[in-house]
């Protein structure tokens, strides 16, 4: 059974770090590319980043370039969001999604998100 839960939202300031983590038990993680997706108050999903299975490539849309990192730890079958110089557009529920591939955004399981509110 798939299963994706995510950690480490909360109200942050736009300075200082932040990670994001999901924990993906329940399927062979090391196979599959993993994305992360945030839907913002009162718009709709969107696609933020994404890391191929062994975690060498990477794409990021961009209004977070330079500023988030993915990586993953396949032995912990965990995925990581790093989120610094963070804006109050970023406000928004973070959700980790298996992928089909690195160079596609088409998931097919997500996790139940975790909430992330950038306020000074």
């Amino acid at each position: 059974q798939v299963q994706l839960v995510e950690s480490g939202g909360g109200l942050v300031h736009p300075e200082g770090s932040l990670r994001l983590s999901c924990a993906a038990p329940g399927f062979t993680f090391s196979s599959y590319a993993m994305s992360w997706l945030r839907q913002p108050p009162g718009k709709g999903l969107e696609w933020v980043s994404r890391i191929s299975s062994g975690g060498g490539t990477t794409y990021y849309t961009g209004s977070v370039k330079g500023r988030f990192t993915i990586s993953r730890d396949n032995a912990k079958n965990t995925l990581y969001l790093q989120m610094n110089s963070r804006k109050p557009e970023d406000t928004a529920v973070y959700y980790c999604a298996r992928t089909s591939g690195v160079f596609t955004t088409i998931w097919d399981y997500r996790g139940q998100g975790t909430q992330v509110t950038v306020s000074s």
